[in-house]
Order: structure tokens, then sequence, then C-alpha cells
């Protein structure tokens, strides 16, 4: 009887261990994200209030742009460095291309501000498009394709602005980037309505039962009749024109385009993927993940900001949770391996 109570409780601890190994990467962020609420609201009464609440969605906006094209990549086991390259890139395409556009207006020779919108939009998809070549026809990892694709978004900004500050920006861009829709800042409603059209594909769509099954098993998902290169190639284009997006209303939201703008949104939009939950083994996580991870970096930036604190020790403490998150992440696979 003895035994067979110990054999039942063995069962019952085995089962309890195996549901909070499955979830360790979705608990540990949400524990994460209430603890720097209380931590902060207890020492600045400024943090918990709904002001500040809106100062943190549109200070995560453009991140989140960023991060929704990651978490497609990250799913399928791959990486993308160059995501915030792009995204200055294309940011000064759109600025130098409204100022020809104003050049050109100005001899009587009128342009819509459609053209500048389309010739970046044209610049992200060329972008993600190399970087796709890059990695499923010539083979080179995405760690080091994407790295040389930082160095030539860099210098596409370098040769266009060539230390310079653009001002100039269509104003569609304008108005989404920092304009208002009702009581809502535009670049809010922009970046969730990426977040929300992410989820819905990656969910509900079979692309997205791809994206998941060649970052889960990349040789099952071939024997499955998958395309894994033509999906891989879509999830770095997917991610280039998140970038774009991001970058042209970046422009916006800061009033300018100058090189190496976005040079802090690279960490920024991986962390808030990692962070959330989404394995960077690939095929575990998703939007709500990413979503739950912005929420954290938000939190942590903006409550950093609110305490009397050495700036440059904020720098380390945003490093350190990044780190403890990857040790998470590794940690949470291998017990999944494990249950397995």
């Amino acid at each position: 009887m003895n035994a067979d109570v110990a054999s039942a409780a063995g069962r019952e601890g085995g089962g309890l261990g195996r549901w909070v190994a499955g979830r360790l990467t979705n608990l540990a962020p949400l524990v994460t994200l209430l603890f720097l609420v209380l931590v902060f609201s207890l020492m600045a009464p400024s943090f918990a209030t709904v002001d500040n609440l809106g100062n943190i969605m549109r200070q995560v906006s453009i991140t989140a742009i960023i991060a929704t094209g990651l978490t497609f990549v990250i799913l399928t086991a791959e990486i993308d460095l160059s995501v915030a390259s792009i995204a200055n890139a294309v940011g000064i395409v759109v600025a130098y291309f409204t100022l020809q556009e104003t050049y050109v207006n100005i001899a009587n020779v009128p342009m819509p501000g459609a053209v500048a919108i389309l010739f970046a939009l044209l610049a992200a998809f060329a972008l993600g498009t190399v970087n796709a070549v890059g990695v499923t026809i010539i083979g080179i990892p995405s760690f080091i394709m994407t790295l040389a694709m930082m160095q030539i978004g860099a210098g596409i900004s370098a040769m266009l602005v060539r230390g310079q500050i653009a001002y100039a920006i269509p104003d569609p861009v304008r108005f989404l980037g920092s304009g208002m829709i009702g009581p809502f800042p535009s670049i809010v409603v922009v970046a969730c309505l990426f977040l929300l059209i992410g989820h819905l594909v990656l969910t509900y769509t079979r692309f997205g039962r791809y994206v998941y099954m060649v970052g889960g098993n990349r040789e099952a998902a071939e024997f499955s009749g998958v395309n894994v290169k033509l999906v891989i190639a879509a999830v770095m284009i997917i991610s280039a024109m998140c970038c774009g997006v991001a970058g042209m209303l970046g422009v916006a939201y800061y009033g300018s385009a100058q090189q190496n703008e976005f040079d802090d949104y690279l960490l920024d939009s991986i962390a808030a993927v990692v962070v959330g939950g989404t394995s960077l083994f690939g095929g575990q996580g998703g939007i709500p993940n990413t979503i739950l991870g912005l929420l954290v970096l938000g939190v942590l930036n903006n409550g950093l900001d609110h305490i009397d604190i050495d700036s440059f020790l904020k720098v380390l403490i945003r490093g350190l949770i990044l780190l403890l998150a990857l040790v998470i992440n590794v940690y949470a696979q291998r017990l999944r391996n494990r249950a397995a």
C-alpha cells in the first residue's frame, strides 16, 4: 500500500515537473514583469500612473515592429543581426528620397510622397532578399550573413547622409510615426496591428505551421514535404520588411534621420523575443511571448529612468537581465528534451 502511494506520488510529482518544465519560459518572464512593476511602483510613485503606461507603450512601439519580424526568424532557429541596420538604412532612404522630391517640386515637377515610401519599401525588400539568398541558396550561416548585412546597411546609411541629418519626411509616415488616432498614438496602434497580424499568421495559417515545423525539427519538416529553404527565405524577408516600416516610423517619431539612429534596437529587439520566452533553438514561443518580453524591457527601461541610479549601471542591469533570460531559455530547452 505504501509502495502504491509512493508510486502515485512519484507520477504526480513527475507530471508537475513536466508541466513546470514545459511552461518555464512563459512563467519566468511573467514573474519578472510582476516583480519589476512592484519594485518600481514602490520606489517611484510617478511610475505607476496611466500617463507613464502610455509612455512605456510609445517607447516599445518601434522595438515591437522589429521584434514581430524577428520572432518569425528565431522560431525557425535562425538569427537576424541586421535588423537595426536595415531599419536605419530604410529610414534614411525614405528621408533621402523625400528630400529629392522637394528639390524636384521646386522645379515645378510635382512628385507624390508615396514615391519615397515606395523606394524605402523596395530597399527593405531588397536587403531582406539578399539575406535570404545568402542563407538559403549560397548556404551562409544566418549569423554571418546578417552580420555582413549589418555592415552593408551601415554603409548605405553613411553614403546617403554623409554625416548630416535629414528632416524631410513624407506626410503619411509623419502621421503614422508621430500623429494620433483618436486618443492613441499612431505608432502604438501600428505596433499593435503588426503584433496582431504576426500572431494570426503564426497561429492560424499553413505558413505559420511551417515556421514552427522548420524550427522544431528541420529534417522532419523536409520529410513532410515542407520547402524549408523557402520558409527560411520568407522569414528573412518578413523581418527586413518589418524593420523597414519600423525605420520609417522611427524617423518620424524622432523627427529626423541620421546615421546610427537605431543601433540600440538590435539588442532590444533580440532581448524582447528571447526574454519573452521564444526559444533560440526554434519551434517554441510566438508573438504572445514577444509581447511579454516587450513589456519586461519597457518596464525595466522606463522604471530605471524613474529612480535615482547611475546611468552606466542601467546598461549593466539590462545586460544581466538578458543573460538571465538566455540561461532560462537554454535550461528550459534541456528540461523539455529530458521530459520528451
